[in-house]
């Protein structure tokens, strides 16, 4: 038991690293080398929305997989749910200082990351069937 509370540690603290490093390199760098490019500058603006509702899903995830909870495909929807929706709410009315104004856009990243999670959660769990 406690090797699979450790693992889901390491996992989720390393999660938790590339969740900060890739929203750093993207607002020091590729964000202001790219803003002046149309689609790439859309990319760049709401890569945070996305990479934060895919990791922190995923996060979720990890330690349903691991331990192999009852329920999991439950419990990995909604938790990736409501990821989304507390993006969405903080993309409509900022609590944290994330965001500055309403962006559709990053609504939709938001989206796909928690989509993206749920789709790599489904192939995990049919290859571990197999």
């Amino acid at each position: 038991m406690i090797k699979g509370k450790r693992r889901i540690l390491i996992f989720n603290s390393i999660l938790f690293a590339i969740l900060f490093l890739s929203i750093s390199l993207n607002k020091e760098i590729l964000r202001p080398l790219y803003r002046n490019v149309p689609l790439v500058g859309v990319v760049t603006g709401c890569f945070p929305n996305f990479i934060a509702a895919f990791i922190i899903s995923l996060c979720f995830m990890n330690g349903i997989v691991i331990r192999r909870t009852k329920h999991e495909r439950l419990i990995v929807y909604i938790s990736s749910i409501l990821i989304f929706v507390i993006l969405t709410i903080e993309e409509l009315k900022p609590m944290w200082g994330a965001s500055t104004h309403y962006d559709l856009f990053d609504i939709i990243a938001s989206g796909i990351g928690s989509l993206l999670a749920i789709t790599i959660f489904e192939i995990i769990v049919s290859r571990q069937k197999n």
